[in-house]
């Protein structure tokens, strides 16, 4: 089956590649993100391969449609940028890849807990500018710091794995309860329990109506002067805005971030040679308690692995007429 990719960079293709030698597909790459004025690069194509800042709104897939796609394998487990109601209308089978290595993204998310709370990347700086001053560099032990886990599925139960060893007390706010977590040692509150009681705030969960800026203004307010918040799930879960008030005000003490709102226009891009019109962005990087990473928490070799091995699986399933399991 002739499969585009889209938004495509030399890591995709050299584990796509790999992952498709026991399918035979045939892949094609292109580095253009998918939006509506490029859709008609799909003409002749069974199926594209989309990842998670490609535009899947209904006029892309109307587009889509028309070319001739009639599958779309997102190479992600979001799947917040697909008009779902659209797709099946349009007859597309859409299938994604619920799950990989839950260890890349709990892995970077403690990373940024620890390198936040001691100032690593500012000593590194310093250290390489001849300067071993520790003025500025003061941290917090860990242990027995409450820790509240937003989502407490796969990753999230890693992230407590991980913290339980530091001794932090933990606490968990997710509708389904993980009973791996509780052995764990994660007490399950409401919401604002775990913002009213927590150190830290660790979001790991989908981006739904419901979740759409789950960290606000109002929601900030009711949290610890000077808590740390770590966002590596998706970027809507926080209001970017909102979130610099608090760091103004020191409410918020830190914050690390894997994804933004607004990333579609930045990130998985070399943009050192342009300047940076996103006046919001642009003021985050300026406090000394932000650390911003630009979407790579799920980027390990065996996280990689599992995407491209789960997305060939899907496109020939679909090739075959079969269900893959993780249709939507």
């Amino acid at each position: 089956m002739r499969v585009l990719v889209f938004s495509s960079h030399p890591h995709d293709e050299e584990f796509l590649t790999r992952a498709n030698a026991d399918h035979g597909h045939e892949l094609v790459f292109v580095e253009s993100r998918l939006r509506e004025s490029v859709a008609r690069l799909a003409r002749g194509f069974e199926a594209i391969c989309a990842f998670v800042n490609d535009d899947l709104s209904e006029p892309v897939l109307r587009a889509l449609h028309d070319e001739g796609v009639r599958h779309i394998a997102l190479r992600s487990a979001g799947f917040n940028h697909v008009d779902l109601d659209a797709a099946r209308a349009l007859g597309f089978t859409v299938a994604r890849v619920p799950a990989y290595s839950p260890y890349a993204v709990a892995e970077h998310t403690v990373a940024m807990i620890l390198a936040l709370n001691r100032k690593i990347y500012r000593s590194y700086n310093r250290v390489r500018d001849g300067n071993f001053a520790l003025d500025g560099l003061m941290g917090f032990d860990l242990h027995e710091r409450t820790v509240g886990i937003v989502g407490t599925g796969k990753i999230g139960e890693r992230v407590a794995s991980v913290l339980s060893g530091f001794g932090c007390t933990l606490l968990g706010y997710d509708p389904y309860p993980n009973p791996a977590a509780i052995e764990l040692g994660v007490e399950y509150v409401d919401l604002a329990e775990l913002f009213s009681r927590s150190d830290v705030v660790t979001l790991h969960t989908p981006l739904t109506p419901e979740t759409h800026h789950l960290i606000d203004a109002e929601t900030l307010s009711t949290m610890k002067d000077g808590v740390m918040i770590i966002n590596t799930s998706r970027g809507a879960l926080v209001d970017t805005v909102a979130v610099i008030d608090g760091l103004k005000s020191g409410k918020v003490g830190y914050l690390g971030l894997d994804v933004y709102e607004e990333e579609e226009e930045l990130f998985f891009e070399n943009l050192s040679d342009r300047m940076i019109t996103d006046d919001v962005f642009s003021r985050l990087l300026t406090f000394p308690n932000v650390m911003v990473t630009g979407h790579q928490a799920f980027f390990t070799e065996e996280a990689m692995t599992d995407i491209a091995e789960t997305t060939m699986a899907n496109l020939t399933a679909f090739e075959q007429g079969t269900p893959s399991g993780n249709e939507l």
